[in-house]
Parts: structure tokens; C-alpha cells; sequence
């Protein structure tokens, strides 16, 4: 079980998921992320040219009660910072909630807008920073800046059992926070797909990103991710 601080239980009984999601939507700490993702909401695709982008830090989504928490990087500038859903709107959407929707994490294998009627069940998927970097690359500082949402969201799911990190830098950014949550030195496994480690009480679980650059090239599989998946209802329900 985890070893949170009595002063961490107090704290999270007094914020909630709406205030989170609301001092998400409002942040510009980081001056850099903001001019960058209301570029991107400005200039947009050509493909886009018609879309209403959403241009803000994107909060996360999925049920309040997850036992699962997906973990990536940051929102694709013309996917979550166009839509305003992680994972939603770009290339590596429909092989993440084809796989969520496949192992029943999902009511729909397919993710389109925040408005679609998608329910995540026993699931939640969120980013380490908020905002689309140029780049797709954050600064040490940005990130830091981003952390305390992170701490927050791991205090409010009460149930969280299993942390799926999609990438190296996702994975060190769960090993972080949950040696934050549990006053320690963070302990650092080697990410590799597959990798497992504990830490205060909570499973990580180790995946290539779903990006195209992964999947169209054969280093993540479906079976690769549908394994991981499977291996994180096991452990979400031990």
C-alpha cells in the first residue's frame, strides 16, 4: 500500500479533480509553452485549417477511480493541443485506444474529441508536461514547473495501482514523482519495453511511446502493447 505522509492525505482531500483540470486549463508558468502552443493554435495544418484548436495546457482524462494511469510525454501540437484529449487527434491515437478498447479499458477504439462520448473505465491518461514543446522536447525547468500537476493527480486516484509510462522520459518522470509522494531518493530501474519496477506501493510498467515513428516501424506491436496491457489489469487487480 502506499506510504503516503498524513500531511499528503490532508492536502488531497482538500483539492479535487475539477480544481486540478481547472488550474491545469488556466496555467502559463511557462512562458516558452505558452507562445509555442498558441502558434501552433494560430498558424495550424493545412489540414486543421477549418479546426477550432483548443491551444492550452491539456488536463487529463478517464475515470476518477483509475487503478491504471497511462503516462506520456506531452500533448502532439495537432492532436491534443488541437483537441484538448491526450492521445487524441494524431498518429498515435487510434493504435493507444484500439489497445485500451481491446483489453477493456475503453468503451470505443477510437478517440476523436473531448465531446465523442469516449468513457475510459478503471483507466486514466495523462501527459508529464501539459503543454506541446517545440520540438516535442521540454526544458529541465518546464518539466519541473509541471510536476506538482503530476504529484496531484497521483494524490487524488485514491486507487491507482499501475502506472503505464509510454517512453523513457514518462517513465523517469513516474519514478519522480512517486519518490516526491513517498519523501525519498528517487530509485532508478533502466527503462526498457516490458520493464517493471515498485515503487510506494505503485507498479510501473514500461512501453515504447505509440508514436507513428515506433509503430509504423515495427518497434511497438500491437501484441507488444496488448501485452503490457494485459500485464497491467493483472497487477492493478493483485
Amino acid at each position: 500500500m502506499s506510504r503516503a505522509s498524513p500531511g499528503a492525505r490532508r492536502r488531497a482531500r482538500a483539492d479535487s479533480v475539477l480544481r486540478l483540470e481547472r488550474e491545469v486549463h488556466d496555467c502559463r508558468a511557462c512562458p516558452r509553452l505558452v507562445r509555442w502552443r498558441e502558434e501552433v493554435s494560430r498558424v495550424k495544418r493545412r489540414e486543421h485549417a477549418q479546426a477550432s484548436y483548443w491551444g492550452k495546457p491539456v488536463p487529463a482524462f478517464g475515470a476518477e477511480d483509475a487503478r491504471v494511469l497511462f503516462l506520456g510525454l506531452a500533448p502532439g501540437a495537432h492532436g491534443a493541443n488541437r483537441t484538448g484529449r491526450p492521445f487524441t487527434g494524431d498518429g498515435a491515437g487510434p493504435f493507444l485506444y484500439g489497445a485500451l478498447h481491446r483489453a477493456g479499458f475503453s468503451s470505443r477504439a477510437n478517440s476523436a474529441s473531448r465531446d465523442d462520448g469516449l468513457e475510459l473505465r478503471g483507466a486514466r491518461i495523462t501527459n508529464a508536461v501539459r503543454c506541446v514543446p517545440p520540438g516535442n522536447q521540454p526544458s529541465p525547468a518546464e518539466s519541473a514547473r509541471c510536476a506538482p500537476y503530476l504529484d496531484r493527480e497521483l494524490a487524488l486516484l485514491g486507487k491507482l495501482r499501475v502506472i503505464v509510462c509510454l517512453g523513457a522520459i514518462a517513465w523517469r518522470a513516474a519514478q519522480d514523482a512517486l519518490a516526491r509522494r513517498a519523501g525519498a531518493k528517487p530509485r532508478r530501474a533502466r527503462f526498457g519495453h516490458g520493464a517493471l519496477q515498485e515503487l510506494d506501493g505503485v507498479w510501473l510498467i514500461a512501453s515504447y511511446h505509440p508514436s507513428q515513428l515506433n509503430t509504423r516501424t515495427g518497434r511497438l506491436s500491437a501484441a507488444m502493447f496488448d501485452a503490457v496491457l494485459e500485464r497491467a489489469r493483472q497487477l492493478s487487480r493483485g
